[in-house]
């Protein structure tokens, strides 16, 4: 056994085939960074690999690989295919990372795969002592496949690509998904026999089968063809994303979270859910974000990478890195950008932006109002029309609002600027010093009434009461 700093003791590896250029994508960045349900499809596949115990991670990446690169997590081992040869040759690329006890390989691009589906596949290669075992399926249609090729006992004796199949070979219905566990000191030693002798001049990963000794390739057959479908082009990238769409939103209903409008809803891979919480109509939950119990979220919500605690109440509201606290209620149509920290039982209204600020329990701000790099404390009461200036073109300042605190509409508080405890700001204040705690301040100019100055105003003109 060999150690690594992420995984302890190794008794399985996995490496990923990245490289490809994506042609019939017709996108200038790499195949695999194109995102099903928000997230790059190599990021769905490390992700399900990594579930795998005790299992290092390896990827073979070619086509603008620093920006993959970039997004993968530390752990997990690259190895350059700087020319495309073939799948063989891509796999040689990891040189020695190939060798030792099972070594899964799979697709960049296959991004549906279960982590269950794998665990199966891992026993089933253990339990029949195999060289190779293969996922397989069985396709109405196989064109485009290879097909495995089985003699009258029902021994695998090989994979036929579908440019070299001939008339026989063509009408055969199982066909190979790619993915499969080798032995990897077998696959290493047998990666040297591999010959581009083949219609395509290619180094074909699937020769490999042709070396394993009599019955010692087996097969896991899939009913569940989706798990291994890959993606060429945004077609099938889109016909993807319907299917993980619909797995995750009937898991969630399965577990006791309400979906009103299936067809509109869309929750990523990561998000986590509490019971009893309701997902309404034209709402996408995405990336790292999890929903507490008791929730309505929706409809047209849009939530990324939150912390959404229990009985939370978003409505029409588009919500980016931030946590709101139970109770809480956002909407309509509020914002919340990253680092917002809402707490319990707060109230952000409608056309309400919060930026990189906390807002404590019980306050409220309820309309038209922008608040950013500010800390609020508890039950203060935040006017329509109110704004931290927060920014003076150089830098960012904060603004304090301390508890029970009164902003009246209109105001503008010119950071950095505190407002004590108690304190209330008459509505249409520009406020540019510290108000003290349980102080009126006012900040505007005093109002004038000059009698009968408009109708002298208009007379002079020549206008009459109302006339444009």
């Amino acid at each position: 056994m060999i150690e690594s700093r992420c995984y302890g003791v190794i008794v399985m590896k996995t490496l990923i085939l990245a490289a490809g250029l994506g042609k019939r994508m017709k996108s200038k960045k790499p195949k695999v960074l194109h995102e099903i349900l928000r997230k790059p499809m190599i990021l769905w596949v490390i992700d399900t690999v990594s579930k795998l115990e005790n299992n290092a991670v390896g990827v073979v990446l070619g086509h603008r690989w620093q920006e993959v690169k970039a997004l993968l997590p530390e752990h997990v081992e690259v190895f350059l295919q700087e020319e495309q040869l073939g799948t063989a040759h891509a796999v040689m690329c990891a040189g020695d990372f190939v060798k030792g006890d099972q070594i899964l390989v799979t697709y960049g691009d296959v991004p549906l795969v279960k982590s269950e589906t794998l665990k199966n596949l891992l026993a089933l290669h253990r339990n029949s002592k195999a060289q190779v075992t293969l996922i397989t399926v069985e396709m109405d249609d196989p064109t485009g496949y290879g097909r495995i090729v089985r003699d009258g006992s029902g021994n695998i004796l090989g994979i036929v690509e579908e440019t070299d199949t001939d008339e026989r070979t063509r009408k055969i219905r199982e066909i190979n998904t790619g993915i499969a566990i080798y032995d990897g000191d077998f696959l290493y030693e047998a990666l040297k026999k591999i010959s581009p002798e083949n219609a395509q001049g290619e180094y074909y990963l699937t020769d490999v089968v042709s070396f394993a000794d009599k019955g010692r390739v087996v097969a896991l057959k899939l009913e569940d063809r989706d798990q291994v479908r890959g993606v060429n082009d945004r077609v099938q990238l889109a016909e993807l994303e319907r299917i993980a769409k619909e797995r995750i939103l009937r898991d969630w209903m399965l577990f006791g979270v309400s979906v009103e409008d299936p067809a509109t809803v869309y929750i990523g891979p990561d998000v986590v859910i509490g019971r009893d919480t309701i997902i309404r109509p034209m709402t996408m939950i995405y990336g790292k974000t999890m929903v507490g119990e008791d929730c309505e979220v929706g409809p047209f919500a849009y939530i990324q990478d939150c912390i959404v605690s229990d009985r939370v109440k978003i409505v029409r509201s588009e919500c980016w890195g931030a946590h709101i606290e139970s109770g809480a209620v956002i909407g309509p149509f509020a914002r919340l950008r990253e680092g917002s920290f809402i707490c319990e039982d707060a109230r952000i209204g409608n056309f309400v932006e919060v930026k990189k600020s906390k807002v404590g329990r019980g306050s409220k701000a309820q309309h038209l109002t922008y608040i950013g790099d500010a800390t609020i404390g508890e039950n203060v009461n935040i006017g329509a029309g109110t704004i931290t200036c927060n920014y003076d073109g150089f830098k960012k300042h904060p603004t304090f609002i301390e508890d029970g605190a009164f902003i009246g509409s209109n105001t503008a508080l010119v950071a950095p600027v505190t407002v004590g405890k108690g304190a209330i700001v008459a509505a249409g204040s520009v406020i540019t010093e510290d108000v003290p705690d349980n102080a009126l301040a006012i900040a505007r100019g005093r109002q004038v009434n000059k009698p009968d100055w408009a109708e002298h105003f208009r007379r002079e003109r020549g206008m009459s009461h109302g006339a444009e």
